[in-house]
């Protein structure tokens, strides 16, 4: 009886019994990728020559006291450097990797197969889960390291450390959740990816504005709800204990446990629609991706023949119009919904921040948010255009029609342009309906205007390269949103490390920082945002771009000199992404499987 107690233990605390053979299936899987260790080898080299440049500034002072002191505070500002980049990155990062985890097993019709063995959809869904967050505690664990050699320089505590990493776990589980939930109801990699990030943008940012809209004062049993399941309010909290004595009231631990626990909720739903989804599929019953209407039996006709449907007629390219027909709601009326909800969540923020509306600094966060969300969802689906079609098969289909490559690349170009316009839309709208209110400038709208333009341009064609050279979708995807980081946010910072290390002059780097989306937005922004501002003149405005002191516009910050750079921009990453989109189209061809 001891005996039969003990293996009946061992057998429930045995993990394999949770995740079953899927998590083995995924690991052997996930380390013949070559895409895994070329990550991991960015990742370190990245943290090691950040380490470097910031050990630099303080070589010339060793010895001192002061460089004592100094040291400290350069061993804090690399954590907390580090800590913020983890937490941003990893969210991220899950998003595109869960993207395709149980979406993949659905349209390759296995999903049927696997609950016709032992495997239950809980181990399904946990094998999914482990192996993929396995690959994301490796990134994270191999910056302990460093972690440990910066804390040598003082002033690091180690509970800091550990609170910033279990925060960082949990907001990732939780993210990697609902991207997978997602990934059960849409075939298309990247609509799973935009619906995971617009989810978790509407519940960490804009449900807190709305709740602050609709109850003032707000209860307290709401505002710990909020703060409890909020990972980024849990990270400030986290901050606040590293750089004030004075602790917040927010504890990490229950709202690691908090985050857990609703990662479980999302997790179980998934369990229970993937059920039921491979159950159909065991049966030889219509797909999730099957409509409604379609799964029902239609209805005879004299002969024994089938009703034929309404037959669809085909205008302008067809790559455009095949690219327009797989919107991202398949229904009308969701889209529809999903519409209202964003304005009116939008319209909630606007009455939160009713009294700063005025202020120049509030649209720029509206517009510095816009085109981030604007950005990312233009670089997911370009990246997405030619994988979608390795993935299902059809490019070889495509590549057999009459059509040219270069009509297949400017078609789906094409259509990437028209599924953007929805998201720039919120941008667009934002700086009209406030200048037409009176609180933003004319010349914004056509400055920001220019700025989406060779935005879009650009990673559009950098997109549709790597959507070609790469097979999976979700390579593609981290690979462009990839290149955009390390364009826009990790190559200022090497910069700017270089301009504080340089002893000549840095006016020429300063030209760089100009060609940053982030940098031309908050100067073409704070110049025509406010009440003041926008009842200047064009004459009057005046904009701070960091190389006033150099270059051909130096001296004269002017709104037409800021057209001109605007119009440069344009020429120049219209070519880059220009030529990236004619390196697509050689690559078309290659390796097909």
């Amino acid at each position: 009886m001891a005996a039969e107690l003990a293996r009946t233990l061992l057998r429930l605390i045995n993990p394999g019994s949770i995740t079953g053979p899927i998590f083995g299936k995924e690991l052997r899987v996930s380390s013949r990728r070559k895409r895994n260790y070329v990550v991991r080898t960015a990742y370190v080299a990245l943290m090691a020559l950040f380490i470097i440049f910031t050990w630099m500034m303080s070589m010339d002072e060793i010895g001192s006291a002061w460089s004592r002191v100094q040291m400290a505070r350069v061993g804090r500002f690399i954590v907390a450097a580090i800590v913020l980049f983890q937490f941003c990155a990893t969210q991220l990062i899950v998003v595109c990797m869960f993207s395709t985890a149980i979406s993949d097993e659905i349209y390759r019709r296995t999903l049927g197969l696997l609950m016709t063995t032992p495997i239950n959809s809980f181990q399904i869904i946990m094998g999914k889960l482990f192996s993929k967050l396995l690959q994301l505690l490796i990134l994270l664990a191999i910056s302990l390291p460093m972690l440990a050699v910066v804390r040598v320089f003082g002033g690091v505590p180690w509970e800091f450390v550990v609170a910033a990493l279990c925060v960082t776990v949990t907001a990732a589980v939780f993210a990697g959740s609902v991207s997978m939930f997602f990934s059960i109801g849409n075939r298309r990699a990247y609509v799973a990816i935009l619906k995971a990030i617009f989810t978790l943008l509407a519940l960490f940012l804009v449900v807190p504005f709305v709740t602050e809209a609709l109850w003032r004062p707000r209860p307290q049993w709401l505002s710990m709800v909020l703060a409890y399941t909020n990972p980024w309010g849990a990270m400030a909290s986290v901050f606040r204990n590293f750089v004030s004595p004075f602790p917040a009231a927010l504890s990490w631990q229950v709202h690691c446990l908090v985050m857990l626990g609703v990662s479980g909720a999302v997790l179980a739903v998934c369990t229970a629609v993937v059920r039921k989804v491979g159950l159909r599929q065991a049966t030889s019953e219509a797909g999730l991706f099957v409509r409604r209407r379609q799964r029902r039996p239609k209805a005879a006709v004299a002969g024994g023949e089938q009703a034929a449907g309404r037959i669809r007629r085909v205008r302008g390219s067809p790559v455009v119009w095949r690219e327009l027909r797989t919107p991202m709601y398949r229904s009308r009326l969701k889209g529809i919904i999903g519409a209202g909800m964003v304005i009116g969540g939008l319209g909630a923020t606007y009455l939160a921040c009713a009294e700063s509306l005025d202020a120049g600094v509030t649209h720029l966060v509206y517009a510095i948010i816009f085109i981030g969300i604007g950005g990312v969802a233009t670089a997911v689906l370009s990246a997405t255009s030619i994988t979608s079609e390795k993935e299902a098969r059809t490019l070889p289909i495509l590549l057999g029609t009459p059509l040219s490559d270069l009509h297949l690349i400017a078609g789906k170009a094409m259509g990437v342009f028209r599924r953007c316009v929805p998201v720039w839309l919120l941008l667009g709208g934002h700086m009209l309906l406030f200048t037409i209110l009176g609180f933003v400038h004319p010349i914004v709208l056509v400055h920001l205007a220019m700025l989406v333009v060779w935005l879009v341009l650009f990673l559009t064609g950098t997109g549709m390269y790597f959507s070609a050279r790469l097979r999976r979708t979700t390579a593609a995807v981290m690979a462009n949103l990839g290149l955009a980081l390390a364009l826009w946010a990790v190559l200022p910072i090497l910069l700017g490390l270089t301009m504080a290390l340089s002893k000549g002059d840095s006016d020429y780097i300063n030209i760089v920082f100009c060609a940053n989306p982030v940098v031309q937005g908050t100067v073409v922004t704070i110049a025509g945002a406010g009440e003041d501002q926008a009842s200047e003149s064009i004459e009057g405005l005046e904009y701070h771009w960091p190389d006033d002191s150099v270059g051909p516009y130096a001296g004269a910050p002017g709104a037409g000199d800021t057209t001109a750079r605007m119009f440069v921009s344009i020429l120049g990453y219209g070519l880059v992404g220009l030529a990236f989109a004619l390196r697509a189209k050689a690559h078309l061809r290659r390796k097909l499987f």
